[in-house]
């Protein structure tokens, strides 16, 4: 793998009027939004091909081929440390994931190359409002937070990264499989003597082995993002990947990963070790499980570097920064959950009012008898 890898500029004029095209996901296809010209994805490989995974072992000793390779042009936010692709002429924005402005010389980011991922679905319009409805459920959250987020500028289409890892595991275990029974025993309750039953567990010596054929175990591969935001948004729809294609991307904004290949690996490992501890306690049967030890074979194990669409609004609102994220698939919202101190305290009066009420009907009608 050299050194060098071609700039990559994900732009897309139109053939019509040399405006910038973007991907439309009610469509499914290219738009240019000045003169309404429209153009269809060409696809390299059938549409139901299978993608293609890359041997891990060949990536983490730099063995990758070249044309696995690209840079990109990103900036990255001093606050949150997002990079963020942006085109060769944008030179000071506000970071999509924290509001921090931004403003630094442009700079490039060289990865390996996304192999597949899952377009957008859900136009903007549509998470905007599957967002504010979710505001509007909350709680004591700010009315005026909700006014602003509706009426706020619209929310950003970030394709966000993620590694899978497929892997055949063979693991053979050490434990013991405790079957229950009862015994009777005499005790004293109130004077009197009472048998009662009481569980005990017979433990017995076992092994064995598993095997476990994971496919597409899911790592977020950036830290802007909270994981718990990330995960809340799951499942996705990954039997819909589509092979990569960078005019999906038009429109929109691509973030750059910064969890290495390897530190990716370490935990879909953990992931991977939690399934072979439960197959395990599964194959010892009985009523309780006891594992002791577990040594496990991994091989062909293979990845891919993939985008996953959501849409991003990051609000700052009184002094402090809201973050909203909705699938891009399927419109499930998660976010920073915001608190009004007047609702709350006038909850809090409301129930004072109405604990008083109640309790002065009470002793008036204790007084009555």
């Amino acid at each position: 793998m050299s050194d060098t890898a071609p700039l990559q500029e994900h732009r897309f004029p139109c053939d019509n009027c040399g405006s910038d095209f973007r991907f439309d996901p009610g469509a499914g296809q290219l738009t240019c939004d000045h003169c309404g010209n429209t153009a269809e994805i060409e696809h390299a490989t059938p549409w139901n091909a299978p993608i293609r995974e890359l041997d891990l072992r060949a990536a983490l000793s730099q063995q990758l081929p070249d044309e696995e390779i690209e840079e990109t042009r990103v900036l990255q936010c001093p606050n949150c440390a997002a990079q963020v692709e942006f085109d060769a002429d944008t030179h000071a924005t506000e970071c999509p994931f924290c509001a921090t402005p931004v403003v630094t010389d442009t700079g490039t980011h060289r990865h390996i190359k996304p192999r597949g991922l899952l377009p957008f679905a859900l136009e903007e319009r549509t998470a905007r409002k599957a967002m504010t409805d979710w505001l509007g459920s909350l709680w004591f959250a700010p009315t005026g937070l909700q006014e602003y987020a509706r009426k706020g500028r619209k929310m950003q289409g970030i394709y966000v990264p993620y590694w899978t890892f497929d892997a055949d595991t063979k693991s053979s275990y050490q434990g013991e499989r405790g079957t229950v029974y009862h015994e009777t025993r005499t005790v004293m309750r109130d004077g009197k003597r009472q048998n009662v039953r009481v569980a005990k567990v017979r433990w017995r010596a076992v092994r064995g082995r598993v095997a476990r054929l994971f496919d597409d175990v899911l790592v977020l591969a950036a830290r802007s993002l909270p994981k718990r935001f990330t995960d809340a948004l799951e499942p996705w729809d990954l039997a819909a990947l589509e092979p990569y294609r960078p005019e999906y991307l038009a429109g929109f904004r691509a973030e750059g990963y910064t969890v290495e290949l390897e530190d990716g690996f370490t935990e879909a490992r953990r992931h991977m070790d939690r399934v072979i501890a439960r197959d395990v306690k599964f194959d010892i049967g009985g009523d309780r499980q006891r594992i002791h030890d577990i040594q496990t074979e991994i091989g062909d194990v293979t990845f891919k570097h993939i985008l996953l669409p959501v849409w991003l609004a990051a609000y700052k609102y009184r002094g402090k920064t809201y973050r909203f994220v909705v699938n891009g698939r399927t419109g499930r919202v998660q976010g920073e959950r915001p608190y009004s101190a007047i609702k709350i305290a006038i909850a809090v009066v409301i129930g004072a009012i109405v604990a008083g009420t109640v309790g002065y009907f009470i002793a008036l009608n204790q007084g009555a008898l």
